[in-house]
């Protein structure tokens, strides 16, 4: 009777461990899982709704799963040509961040383009507090006012869960004819000293409430002749290494990323813009300044790179250029399902041998180095 009660006992384990290992996921599955989450977190999107019950189901479910690293915030919709996108008041956009944030179990990037003046998202006809322009700040060259401005931004973004700023705008104000930088006053002087000054007020204001700040556009946008957003834009002719030395001497702060411009420089690469360049990010962001913090590629949508290469191949050289986090506003075209797209292409690169396991690696750990700085 022993015997058989101890065979049955027996019988019973090995059956609910046969069980037991049928229900575990194959190791090499659990791997590509992992390997398709590190690749998105070098992502960041745009989206449309501005509640949790207006946004796709198809985003809600990659962050759930946490397969995105982060989101970008507008308050006007490109493609509808209206102001109909995520941003209506402060109670509304503070309740959708945190409605984002609780789908995911890790942090997320809550991203937006605040930089003050006419390229202010959160604007004074939503209910937002009154900012000014880089280049006000920048004439009157008062750094007591740069600070008012900087902490009031601070206190904003901060107060509706915030934690990336894509500004402040670091390009010289050598070209004032340029139609994306001059044009809309986002440049604090054609100086780089005075650039430099009032940059700093910016990031430490930033830095200290825990929101990264991000130096734009990298190697410098202030002396092109035309909009990136449009076409492509060519500033060999225009551009002067003076150019670095605000992005050199404020990538040493703490709290900081660099954002990329889509801009062609044939004297620093005769063949890409620089965010799909090595020669540009890997030997002078990288190697000369000796920065490890993030780089952002600027919008992956617009026309200077989206005309000129194929969407997978804008995405590995950025990689291969040292991009860290790839962002697509989402909004100059809209592509509810772009992220998983993008996932799927880049893991087909790391499979294929195109791109190495290692590299995503470096982006991911500086992606978690950033955001336990938040």
């Amino acid at each position: 009777m022993k015997l058989h009660t101890k065979v049955i006992t027996l019988f019973i384990a090995l059956l609910s461990l046969s069980c037991f290992e049928k229900k575990k996921e194959p190791i090499e599955k659990t791997l590509d899982n992992e390997l398709k989450q590190k690749i998105g977190q070098m992502i960041l999107v745009g989206f449309r709704g501005d509640s949790i019950q207006k946004v796709d189901s198809i985003l809600k479910d990659q962050l759930k799963k946490g397969e995105i690293g982060g989101i970008i915030l507008f308050d006007y919709d490109v493609v509808y040509k209206k102001a109909d996108r995520n941003i209506k008041s402060p109670d509304q956009l503070k309740k959708l961040i945190a409605d984002l944030q609780s789908l995911n179990e890790d942090q997320l990037f809550i991203s937006i383009d605040q930089e003050g003046g006419k390229v202010s998202r959160l604007k004074p006809k939503y209910g937002f507090p009154e900012s000014v322009s880089a280049k006000y700040l920048g004439q009157i060259d008062d750094v007591d006012t740069t600070l008012l401005y900087a902490e009031r931004n601070v206190k904003t973004l901060k107060s509706l869960g915030i934690n990336l700023n894509f500004a402040p705008v670091v390009d010289m104000d050598i070209n004032p004819n340029n139609p994306v930088i001059g044009g809309y006053e986002r440049s604090y002087s054609k100086k780089a000293e005075i650039v430099e000054k009032h940059a700093a007020i910016w990031i430490d204001a930033h830095a200290e409430a825990g929101i990264i700040s991000t130096l734009k556009h990298f190697p410098g946008h202030g002396s092109a002749d035309a909009d990136s957003h449009k076409g492509i834009t060519d500033i060999t002719n225009f551009w002067s290494v003076e150019e670095l030395i605000p992005f050199r001497k404020l990538s040493a702060k703490k709290s900081m990323g660099i954002m990329t411009a889509h801009v062609m420089n044939k004297e620093l690469d005769s063949t890409y813009p620089a965010t799909l360049s090595k020669n540009v990010i890997k030997k002078i962001i990288r190697n000369n300044f000796e920065f490890n913090g993030l780089v952002f590629s600027d919008d992956l949508q617009m026309k200077a790179v989206n005309a000129m290469f194929p969407f997978e191949t804008i995405l590995k050289k950025a990689i291969e250029a040292d991009v860290d986090v790839l962002v697509v506003g989402n909004n100059l075209e809209y592509d509810p399902d772009i992220a998983s797209k993008m996932i799927n292409a880049i893991y087909k690169m790391v499979q294929s041998g195109e791109i190495t396991e290692e590299r995503i690696e470096e982006s991911y750990q500086r992606v978690l180095k950033a955001k336990k700085s938040i």
